[in-house]
């Protein structure tokens, strides 16, 4: 038998499914909003869009913005008993 592949998307078929009003184009606004160091932000993936994507785990958290990393963010969020860093590209993140 051939052992089953554990890939980085593996088990997201519901989790990352669109509406169907939602597909189509990126919108723009959400590409090229800003956030603030301190500032709350839920992980909101948008699965049209693979640049700067985190990790399935981390959809629906909500963390602050440490720092500005180039175009994307670092996030810190708590998972369990630890602080994790999570780097997200704007259009996968939603204000608080």
């Amino acid at each position: 038998m051939v052992t089953r592949s554990h890939g980085f998307r593996v088990g997201t078929r519901r989790k990352l499914r669109k509406k169907p009003r939602e597909r189509g184009k990126l919108r723009l606004s959400s590409h090229l909003q800003e956030f603030k160091v301190d500032e709350r932000v839920i992980v909101d993936i948008d699965s049209s869009y693979h640049k700067g994507m985190p990790h399935k785990r981390f959809i629906g958290k909500h963390g602050k913005v440490l720092e500005k990393k180039g175009k994307s963010y670092i996030i810190e969020i708590k998972e369990g008993n630890k602080y994790k860093k999570v780097i997200c590209a704007p259009t996968h993140l939603k204000k608080v």
